[in-house]
């Protein structure tokens, strides 16, 4: 029992460092990067790439949070907390999604003022540090895509998709910049629409996230595949006749599993015990999603309830 706890405490160590790493680098480069747009931007005169700026300064702050959260996410279960503070992590992960929608706003406002204002077309180089984002945001959402699924953070996946949009943001302003620069008698005005669509993708973006993490706050049941392969791992142990109940509600980086076991009736409660913990650590070893297991023993054959799960 204390080596599995003690391997349990060295994964989830090892997850946050390196959801730690992943934060450091995006939190670096998006700083790169928002710098550099909001610099060139305004020396170039373009409201794209400065609004694309601002987004990427904000991802800076969202990968702060996402660090700080997988920090507390980390810590070991205590007295107030018997489930751990995995929870933080995914609270991390709804206000990334509440401050996007909120930067996006202010993108699309900001974007829209003075478009009827005569000004100069932007300048060619304008395009550069838009071209350098959509390539390492490619390299970054990619990275935290394969990262936020190994270690099961929805913080992480969140700026994932973050990163993502980053993309698609970017490319929308280097369109929105090429047009103004191919016709500006015709589309001046381009620079400041493209803008204003830069921080409308990032509001669906944070509406996105908030519904994504508002489930698991919701102890919403992971998928029947998942469950399935809670109920096969279980059903392994000898004495496990049947599952009656499966229940299962994501904590942070993993899931705490209820399960309901059937063993023979004749059993000894001692015997049924037996059988209760072996199923748990069966559970915990064959699935490293699964923080812990709550084993409930009922008698098989019995008049329980016998429902999907």
């Amino acid at each position: 029992m204390r080596n599995g706890v003690a391997v349990h405490s060295l994964e989830m160590a090892s997850a946050e460092n390196l959801g730690r790493r992943v934060s450091l680098i995006s939190m670096a480069v998006s700083g790169g990067l928002a710098v550099a747009k909001l610099v060139i931007g305004w020396m170039a005169g373009s409201n794209s790439v400065m609004a694309d700026g601002v987004e990427s300064a904000g991802d800076v702050v969202a990968s702060g949070f996402i660090l700080f959260g997988l920090w507390v996410a980390a810590r070991p279960p205590d007295e107030n907390h018997p489930y751990g503070h995995g929870r933080f992590e995914t609270l991390t992960g709804l206000a990334v999604g509440i401050g996007l929608a909120m930067i996006g706003a202010l993108i699309s406002w900001r974007s829209l003022q003075d478009i009827g204002a005569d000004h100069s077309p932007p300048q060619l180089y304008a395009i550069w540090p838009l071209i350098a984002s959509v390539v390492m945001k490619g390299i970054l959402s990619t990275y935290k895509f394969k990262v936020g699924r190994k270690i099961g953070s929805s913080a992480l996946r969140a700026d994932a998709w973050n990163d993502t949009v980053d993309i698609l943001s970017g490319s929308v302003a280097l369109v929105a910049v090429g047009l103004t620069l191919y016709d500006p008698a015709r589309f001046l005005a381009a620079d400041h629409y493209g803008g204003a669509a830069v921080g409308l993708i990032v509001i669906v973006l944070g509406f996105q996230v908030i519904r994504e993490t508002g489930l698991t706050l919701m102890d919403t049941m992971p998928d029947d595949g998942s469950i399935g392969e809670i109920r096969a791992s279980a059903l392994q142990v000898p004495g496990a006749l049947d599952v009656e109940k499966c229940f299962a509600r994501k904590t942070g980086l993993r899931y705490h599993v209820d399960l309901h076991l059937e063993v023979d009736p004749e059993l000894t409660v001692l015997q049924g015990h037996a059988i209760a913990e072996e199923v748990r650590n069966q559970v915990r070893q064959d699935l490293d999603w699964v923080a812990d297991v709550l084993v409930h023993v009922e008698p098989h054959g019995g008049c329980g309830y016998h429902g999907k799960h």
